[in-house]
């Protein structure tokens, strides 16, 4: 199988020549965080992690997402947390774009190489380090565990989408598919983080608009998004935020495969109050 690069931020600042010619975008129903707004002023520092900082990319807010937040986690040689989730309600998700890190959950330990992915479950008592030689880049997707009744919490992934095969969409030949990290039958779950692969010229060929909320992080290539009313280019790199029922729809520019890591609500009635 064919080894897989991601595109990861690595800070830095603009020339005071430069300008202003960013790509950014901010409205009720959609938010482009283009590559380039991930420079070193912008990144943010956590409680109990030491050599690591990070970018935020999504966060609940009135207006904004609602149901989870994302970083960009760049962990230096030697850094991590052995208290990295303070929230004990809180699930998380993992997935690698650069470096290693070693994930310690109950006794173990998992080591994460670009394309690791781990599912956390709340209270899980996880702890993270960089061992190795080179600044680790991650995301970390979080958000408040829905429990129910009558369902067991679910247990702990660990994974690298080299392992897994592609789920075509149905009608595509196989040039739209998803790399599903997570069974979508189980309905422990409430949320998915996924990836999504369109080969060159593949299409959203309608407007998709649905109750879940997206995150949408550019891993490779290219291509024009529908975005509510707006068509927008994005690039690997690139974030997008979708609240719920915006339109999307997408064409794949080439020359390369376009895919992005994905993550959404799901499983769970709609709160009523």
């Amino acid at each position: 199988m064919t080894e897989r690069t991601y595109f990861s931020p690595k800070g830095g600042a603009p020339e005071q020549t430069q300008l202003l010619t960013g790509r950014a975008v901010f409205t009720e129903a959609y938010a482009v965080i283009p590559k380039g707004v991930m420079m070193d002023i912008v990144t943010s520092y956590l409680p109990f992690w030491n050599d690591t900082r990070l970018w935020v990319l999504s966060r609940p807010l009135s207006g904004f997402a609602e149901t989870f937040s994302q970083y960009i986690m760049e962990v230096a040689p030697g850094g991590g947390s052995d208290r990295p989730e303070l929230d004990p309600g809180a699930e998380g998700a993992l997935f690698v774009m650069e470096g290693e890190v070693t994930v310690e959950l109950a006794g173990q330990l998992h080591v994460l190489r670009p394309g690791g992915f781990a599912f956390l479950p709340p209270s899980s008592g996880w702890r993270l380090r960089n061992h190795g030689t080179e600044a680790a880049r991650f995301h970390w997707i979080r958000k408040a565990y829905e429990k129910v009744d009558g369902l067991d919490m679910p247990e702990p992934i660990f994974t690298n989408e080299q392992d897994i095969v592609p789920t075509p969409m149905a009608h595509t030949d196989g040039k739209w598919a998803t790399t599903r990290f997570v069974d979508p039958a189980d309905l422990r779950h409430d949320m998915h983080v996924t990836i999504v692969t369109f080969e060159p010229g593949a299409v959203i060929p309608f407007a998709e608009t649905h109750v879940m909320e997206h995150g949408l992080y550019v891993l490779e290539g290219k291509a024009v998004y529908r975005l509510n009313q707006d068509w927008v280019e994005v690039e690997a790199g690139d974030f997008m935020w979708l609240r719920a029922f915006c339109p999307q729809a997408c064409y794949a520019g080439g020359p390369g495969k376009f895919r992005y890591l994905l993550y959404k609500d799901v499983n769970r009635h709609m709160k009523l109050r």
